[in-house]
């Protein structure tokens, strides 16, 4: 990695950030971003209970049950060889790579607030089988959308949808 000056950080942050990549070489942890692409696991989660809800309804609990976790307390409770350097790393994340990685995190937990309540809604006035079907289809190909421009955030690259686009992924 070349040393090319970081966007709006002070000589204190782009040092603390260089210390960063250079202990993060070797992990699983993007040096040029300070971010793992582990913490998307804990979206595959609600994935996979909205794609098995048509078939198998009980799996809305499962749905209503989860809940956000921000990234440095999924690596707390992981497993992650690497966990402690991700979770002290991600204090020194670029400011341009944490505000867009944030902001479409903040977009995918609101996606999923929004597909679980519409699809109880659903399921509470007994719509039918295929119409349920998709909104759990529509909701889960968004979802995975997002969590593809989360993981090319954790690679690198900065990308966002607005709130207009992110209704689309719901069918509204």
């Amino acid at each position: 990695m070349e040393n090319v000056p970081l966007n709006d950080t002070t000589p204190e942050e782009e040092a603390r950030f260089r210390v960063f990549s250079e202990k993060v070489a070797g992990t699983n942890i993007n040096p040029q971003t300070l971010l793992a692409t582990d913490y998307l696991n804990h979206f595959n989660e609600i994935v996979m209970m909205l794609e098995m809800i048509p078939d198998m309804v009980e799996c809305l609990e499962d749905a209503q049950a989860w809940q956000p976790k921000s990234y440095q307390d999924h690596f707390r409770d992981s497993q992650f060889r690497d966990r402690e350097l991700a979770v002290e790393a991600y204090d020194y994340v670029p400011s341009h790579f944490r505000t867009a990685f944030e902001d479409v995190i903040t977009q995918m937990n609101s996606l999923i607030a929004q597909a679980v309540e519409r699809i109880s809604g659903m399921i509470a006035q007994g719509v039918d089988g295929g119409e349920l079907r998709e909104a759990c289809s529509s909701a889960s190909r968004g979802l995975q959308t997002l969590m593809d421009v989360a993981s090319a955030i954790i690679h690198g690259s900065v990308t966002r949808f607005d709130q207009r686009e992110i209704d689309g992924f719901l069918g509204r």
